[in-house]
C-alpha cells in the first residue's frame, strides 16, 4: 500500500479501516478498526511525547500493518510533515526528524551502517519484536529518545513505553494516561484503554506489575515487565519453561540466527527443540550445558536454512513448531 492509497482510504466516508496482525503466533488476521479510535491513538502518543505541529515524522515501515498505518495517522491528527521513504532493513533519509518507529532489525542495521542517521532522531520508538541485550547495550547512552514500545492491533500500535537510553531507562512500561493493566487468574496482563479499545482485552503476555503513584494525583496504577507470552510455554516433564527465558540466556553466545521451540514428546509431553542456522551442533550442545539449567536443555537441535519469521520481523512461532515436527 502507498501513503496515496492509504490516504484515500481514511478519507472516505467509512468510519473504519482493515488491518492486518502480524502473524507472529499463526496467520495474519483481518480486523476492522475505527477511525476515530486510531486518531485518539494518535493524539496520546503525541501529547505523552511532546510534540507539536509542524514537528517531523518519519514513516519507514510498511503500509500494511498498523504501526505503518499509525505513524502517518499521527502525522495527519497531530500536525506534523510527513516524510515517506522505502520500509526497507536499513532505512535512507536525509536530516533530523522529530519522529520515528522502526522494528528491532532496522536499528541494528544502521547502528552497523549508519549510526549517525539514528542520532538525528529526537523521539526513536522501536516495537513489532524483542530487543535483545545486545541491541539494548548499543542504545544506553544514545543521544535524544529511545523508546520501546509495548501493544499490539487490538490496541492500535502501542498503549506504554519503556526507555531504553539515558538515566531513565527502565525495564518496565509505563501505560500512557487513561490505559490501566491488571493480571488475569493465568497471570496475563489485561489492558483497560477505553480511548482505543471498547472493554478489556486480555493478552497472551505474562506480566508482572510494580505500583506506580502519578505525579498528577494519588492515583495509584501499574507499570509492568513482560515475562514472555502463555502460548510460549513449554510442558515438559511436569516443568514449565518459558520460551523468550531460554532464548535471553542463550542470546549473548550464540552468533548464528537461532530460536526455541516445541514438539510433542510420549513421556515428557513436550519437549524442547532448538532451531539454528549453524551447522556446528556439538558446540551449540556444548554451549547449552553449560548455561542452561538442566530441565532446559534441548532435547534436539536441528539445523535449519533460515529461522522463521514473520513479514514484520517478529519469530514465526508457530511456522516453527510445525518446522520442528517435519525435520
Amino acid at each position: 500500500m502507498t501513503v496515496e492509497e492509504f490516504l484515500a482510504e481514511w478519507h472516505n466516508e467509512s468510519p473504519t479501516i482493515l488491518v492486518h496482525t502480524s502473524g507472529s503466533t499463526g496467520q495474519p488476521k483481518p480486523m476492522l478498526v475505527e477511525k476515530r479510535r486510531m486518531g485518539a491513538s494518535a493524539r496520546i502518543t503525541c501529547q505523552f511525547l511532546g510534540l507539536h505541529e509542524g514537528d517531523t515524522a518519519l514513516l519507514c515501515m510498511p503500509l500494511d500493518y498498523i504501526a505503518g498505518k499509525m505513524m502517518v495517522v499521527r502525522a495527519l491528527t497531530c500536525g506534523m510533515r510527513l516524510v515517506s521513504v522505502e520500509p526497507k532493513g536499513c532505512p535512507e533519509w536525509e536530516g533530523t526528524v522529530d519522529l520515528a518507529a522502526m522494528v528491532p532489525l532496522q536499528v541494528w542495521n544502521l547502528l552497523q551502517q549508519a549510526p549517525e542517521r539514528l542520532r538525528q532522531i529526537r523521539h526513536l520508538l522501536i516495537g513489532g519484536g524483542a530487543i535483545n541485550d545486545e541491541l539494548a547495550e548499543a542504545l544506553k547512552d544514545f543521544p535524544n529518545y529511545v523508546w520501546s514500545t509495548y501493544g499490539m492491533t487490538e490496541t492500535l500500535s502501542h498503549i506504554a513505553l519503556r526507555r531504553l537510553n539515558g538515566p531513565e531507562r527502565s525495564d518496565w512500561y509505563t501505560p500512557f494516561e487513561g490505559v490501566t493493566v491488571s493480571l488475569n487468574d493465568e497471570g496475563c496482563l489485561v489492558i483497560d484503554a477505553p480511548a482505543v479499545h471498547d472493554g478489556p482485552l486480555v493478552t497472551n503476555d505474562i506480566a508482572e506489575l510494580l505500583p506506580l503513584t502519578t505525579h498528577h494525583s494519588a492515583l495509584t496504577t501499574h507499570q509492568f515487565r513482560i515475562l514472555g507470552r502463555k502460548d510460549n510455554v513449554i510442558c515438559s516433564g511436569g516443568i514449565k519453561i518459558q520460551i523468550e527465558e531460554v532464548e535471553r540466556l542463550l542470546r549473548p553466545h550464540l552468533a548464528a540466527p537461532f530460536m526455541i521451540t516445541k514438539v510433542p514428546d510420549t513421556s515428557l509431553g513436550e519437549q524442547v527443540v532448538l532451531l539454528t542456522e549453524s551447522t556446528d551442533i556439538p558446540a551449540i550442545q556444548t554451549l547449552c550445558r553449560s548455561v542452561l539449567p538442566r530441565y532446559w536443555q534441548p532435547r534436539r537441535i536441528l539445523f535449519v536454512d533460515h529461522i522463521p519469521m514473520t513479514a514484520t520481523g517478529k519469530p514465526a512461532r508457530a511456522e516453527a513448531e510445525r518446522l520442528a515436527q517435519g525435520l
